[in-house]
C-alpha cells in the first residue's frame, strides 16, 4: 500500500479517525471520573440520565434520539437506570398507551454529583486551548455537524 504524499492525509491525521479517537478518550475519561466519584454508570447511562435531568420526562424513543442511541438498546439502558433507582416509568399525561421516563430524586442527586465530574473531564480535555480557541473549536464542530446533517 502506498503512503500518502501529504502527511496530513496519513491515517493517524485523518479527520474521521481523530474525531473517533477524541470521542473514545472522552468516554474513557468520563467513565473513569464517574468511577472515582463512586458512580457506577457507563457512558450511555450517563447520557440518558443527563438528558432526563436537563430536559425532563420523555418517551423511550425520544430519549434514544436525544442521546443518538438505538431504540431497542435504550430499553436496556432504561431498565438498568430503573434498577438503580435513578429513573421510573410513568404513564404519559396525554396518551394512556404510552409511558414516559422520568428521573427520580435519587437520579437527580446522582446527576448533580456526576455533573461536576463531567465538567472536570471536559475542562481537562480542553486545557491546552485558550478561551478563543475553545469558541473557535465549538463553532467549527457545530458547522461540521450542520453540514453532515444537511447532506445526510
Amino acid at each position: 500500500m502506498e503512503k500518502p504524499s501529504n502527511p496530513s492525509e496519513a491515517p493517524e491525521h485523518s479527520f474521521g479517525l481523530l474525531i473517533s479517537m477524541i470521542r473514545t478518550e472522552l468516554v474513557r475519561a468520563l467513565e473513569a471520573a464517574l468511577q472515582e466519584e463512586g458512580v457506577d454508570l457507563r457512558f450511555t447511562q450517563f447520557l440518558a440520565l443527563k438528558r432526563l435531568a436537563l430536559d425532563g420526562p420523555m418517551c423511550a424513543g425520544e430519549l434514544a434520539r436525544a442521546v443518538d442511541h438505538d431504540a431497542g438498546a435504550m430499553t436496556r439502558v432504561i431498565d438498568q437506570l430503573e434498577t438503580k433507582g435513578y429513573v421510573r416509568r410513568q404513564p404519559h399525561e396525554q396518551d394512556r398507551r404510552s409511558l414516559r421516563i422520568a428521573v427520580t430524586d435519587a437520579g437527580m442527586a446522582t446527576w448533580q454529583h456526576m455533573a461536576k465530574a463531567h465538567e472536570r473531564t471536559l475542562e481537562r480535555a480542553q486545557q491546552a486551548l485558550s478561551p478563543a480557541e475553545r469558541v473557535q473549536l465549538m463553532d467549527s464542530l457545530e458547522r461540521v455537524l450542520a453540514a453532515l446533517r444537511a447532506t445526510g
